[in-house]
């Protein structure tokens, strides 16, 4: 698998993983019966957070694997960002949407997350340098 290859990858998995978060919107908004906003319910405006913390995080990272891709980092390099990223989305996904406060899926969700946000950004910058 070529570096432009395995970041396409990724591109379509978070896809997938918005369109799952935008359908999970849906979903809650039609069981509560929430023409607009928030309608003040719980559920929905955790549904509305996970998309909205998805839709903040995963263009920065995706660009990111973009520019390593084009710029041929390690494939491995460019699977260990995406797969540990997807693991951090699903499991903040999870904690947040599923229970109140800051339960252990969003707590590790989101540490992973920051993680990869930071190393994909030092990553861009040595490669685009070296």
């Amino acid at each position: 698998m070529t570096p432009i290859a395995a970041t396409t990858l990724y591109i379509g998995l978070f896809g997938l993983l918005m369109m799952i978060l935008k359908l999970n919107v849906g979903r809650v908004r039609a069981s509560k019966k929430i023409n607009l906003g928030d309608g003040n319910d719980e559920a929905m405006q955790r549904a509305i957070r996970v998309q909205g913390n998805a839709v903040e995080d995963v263009p920065v990272v995706l660009f990111g694997l973009v520019g390593l891709g084009l710029l041929e980092a390690p494939v491995l390099l460019i699977h260990a960002l995406g797969a540990t990223f997807l693991l951090g989305r699903i499991l903040h996904a999870i904690g947040l949407g599923g229970m109140p406060g800051a339960g252990i899926g969003r707590t590790i969700g989101t540490l992973l997350s920051l993680i990869v946000i930071l190393v994909t950004a030092g990553a861009c910058v040595w490669y685009a340098v070296n």
